[in-house]
């Protein structure tokens, strides 16, 4: 078997459970795309955390962000039609880890400037590709070009909140003060 079958030449390919060809430009294909960018970003992530070996309690950012990117193969899943789904206890995980995470911080009193650690810098981008995924499922949805459950949605809005509690974190436990914007 080959990595490439010359089948996506013409601009088409397709997607799970679909026996029709789309445009590779379409919204659907732009939201797997952006997700699939995600993911694998989360990748280079998850190698940092695993050398920076950051905790939060018991819990390993490593194996956060590898849960995470186990849940977004379920949104890509989704989205392509299978008979996949986020679920409310997948959001409610979600949520307590970041509430455990900002028990550990200072509060949030103003913007922070992006850097730190190197794992915070790469969570913190990752968090801006988290949005735009989120951005196109939305579109997606909206558009009415494929279904999605009831919690896809809230599952990527809280992704993106949850990189920016663990990228606040790395620099926490580094002893890094985190930098205001000064909008001079």
């Amino acid at each position: 078997m080959s990595l490439y079958t010359k089948k996506g030449d013409s601009g088409k390919t397709t997607i799970f459970g679909c026996d029709q060809r789309i445009s590779k430009s379409s919204a659907v294909a732009e939201a797997l795309g952006t997700l699939d960018e995600i993911n694998s970003f989360l990748g280079v992530c998850k190698v940092l955390a695993h050398q920076a070996k950051v905790e939060c309690g018991k819990l390993k950012v490593e194996e956060v962000i590898n849960s995470v990117q186990q849940n977004l193969f379920i949104v890509q899943a989704e989205l392509a039609g299978a008979d996949k789904i986020i679920t409310k206890e997948k959001v409610e995980e979600v949520e307590k880890i970041i509430d455990d995470i900002e028990k550990e911080l200072p509060p949030i009193k103003t913007f922070f400037i992006s850097g730190g650690t190197s794992l915070s810098a790469n969570l913190d981008f990752a968090r801006t590709l988290a949005r735009r995924a989120e951005r196109r499922v939305v579109g997606v949805y909206e558009e009415g070009e494929a279904k999605i459950g009831e919690y896809t949605i809230s599952y990527l809005n809280r992704l993106s909140s949850l990189l920016y509690a663990l990228a606040r974190l790395s620099n926490h436990k580094s002893a890094i003060t985190e930098e205001s914007p000064t909008y001079k």
